[in-house]
């Protein structure tokens, strides 16, 4: 076991060797996923490594290109919008968008953060992992074809229902569009049907004043004996 995990702080090429072993997270640590099953927020990530908000944030400043490398996005605009209704997060977000992560941009900050016990734990892990040498007394063929495929499933079962929560809140707004456009169509009815009886009335006020004001209009005439 290699007992000095700085060296995964100080080369991004080791890092990058590293960058499919997203494992080593569920190894240490259940990390807890955004609906969609593939990304987390940043006060997410906080949670995870057991720090501070400000400390993930300093950390996607200063490598922001890695971390993009590996999936990071900042969310604005429509793009925000529509995670927003996949994940259900109805949330207050600030004008400068919604930093999100993958596991493997989860991975990467592991790698990269220095004051996080946690993220100690998933270096160590990493850099045990290079060292042993895998046991595979006893195991056929079949046996890792049938883990390999058991973890494509899963990470194909995960998409599908990614797929299917989108499927489901498009079809929620398409049913709320075509609602509010039935609600606008009946009170562009009703405001038409208003007009034409205000008009009407209109018509009615101006012939009673143009009867009012004509000479003898306003009284009844007396019958002669």
């Amino acid at each position: 076991m290699i007992d000095n995990d700085a060296v995964l702080l100080e080369s991004r090429t080791l890092r990058t060797s590293m960058a499919e072993r997203t494992d080593a997270l569920e190894k240490v640590k259940a990390l807890l996923m955004l609906p969609d099953g593939v990304h987390v927020t940043r006060r997410m990530v906080a949670d995870y490594f057991e720090v501070d908000d400000e400390a993930i944030r300093s950390l996607v400043r200063r490598h922001r290109d890695e971390l993009t490398e590996s999936g990071f996005v900042l969310l604005k605009g429509s793009d925000l919008q529509s995670f927003l209704w996949v994940n259900m997060t109805h949330r207050t977000v600030p004008g400068t968008g919604l930093g999100v992560f993958p596991r493997r941009a989860v991975l990467d900050v592991a790698m990269l953060l220095r004051d996080s016990e946690v993220a100690r734990a998933v270096r160590r892990y990493l850099l045990d992992a290079v060292e042993r040498p895998a046991d595979l007394s006893g195991v056929t063929i079949g046996q890792l074809v049938g883990q390999a495929t058991g973890a494509v499933q899963q990470r194909v079962d995960g998409l599908r229902q990614g797929i299917a929560a989108l499927e489901a809140r498009h079809a929620g707004l398409v049913a709320q569009v075509r609602r509010d456009q039935e609600l606008l169509a009946a009170l562009s009815a009703r405001l038409a049907d208003t007009s034409s009886a205000v008009h009407t009335l209109g018509g009615r006020v101006d012939l009673l004043c143009t009867i009012s004001a004509a000479p003898g209009g306003g009284g009844h005439r007396r019958r002669r004996r």
